[in-house]
């Protein structure tokens, strides 16, 4: 079966209704954008701060609205649907991330342009944000796919939320307890480092460490996503 993208644009214009009608989640996307509007008024202009409200557009456009989208889906049965549609794995779980992909990089960059921050090396910020985008989505889905309701997908989200949003702060006492030294692995504290580094005038080669890290939770989320996926088309 080949890649239909006519296929995948059908899915997304449907998740964009779907999203258009459901307020209780879309007015979400808002709250980066409000946050940073008030950074740059502020005049916050750490890495820290940047990167708190750029790590929160990702738990709360790219996980949660994701989340709810698949959750909702699934509460209207019209997922299995989908599943029994000519449509491929690639297609259904692509056409179904796309919708979320570009309200996430499109608020970042709003985001970032409300609190004036400006990489010192935007191609490889950039990078790094496609690549952290696409964890975030795979989180979403895949908690999507195991919760039961709508109402179900936005409370067991909320831990991410405050993981991948203050979760970064945890490095400050890894001193004191070392255990928490595996937080240093998470993807928004490489991020984090990434973006510190590019202001030092780090290139692609010095970052490819924590680009690394990144890539590997990618490809582990969206790998245990496939397997739930399946799991959910033949029960």
């Amino acid at each position: 079966m080949t890649f239909s993208w006519k296929r995948v644009n059908a899915i997304l214009q449907k998740d964009f209704k779907d999203f258009s009608r459901n307020t209780a989640v879309s007015i979400v996307i808002f709250l980066p954008i409000i946050l940073a509007a008030v950074y740059g008024r502020m005049g916050l202009d750490s890495i820290q701060a940047h990167y708190m409200n750029i790590n929160m557009t990702f738990a709360m456009v790219g996980t949660y609205v994701q989340c709810c989208l698949i959750a909702e889906e699934k509460e209207k049965n019209t997922l299995r649907g989908l599943m029994l549609s000519p449509a491929s794995t690639l297609e259904i779980l692509g056409g179904k991330s796309l919708l979320t992909f570009l309200l996430t990089i499109i608020i970042v960059f709003f985001s970032a342009f409300l609190s004036e921050y400006k990489p010192a090396n935007i191609t490889i910020v950039a990078f790094a944000i496609v690549l952290s985008t696409l964890f975030y989505i795979g989180i979403g889905t895949l908690l999507g796919l195991v919760a039961k309701s709508v109402m179900e997908s936005s409370v067991i989200v909320l831990p991410v939320i405050g993981i991948f949003t203050v979760g970064s702060f945890v490095t400050a006492w890894t001193e004191k307890y070392p255990i928490l030294k595996v937080a240093e692995f998470l993807p928004n504290v490489q991020l984090i480092e990434l973006a510190e580094k590019v202001e030092q005038g780090a290139g692609f080669v010095q970052v490819f460490s924590n680009l690394g890290i990144i890539g590997i939770w990618v490809v582990v989320v969206f790998a245990l996503t496939v397997v739930v996926y399946r799991k959910r088309m033949i029960d």
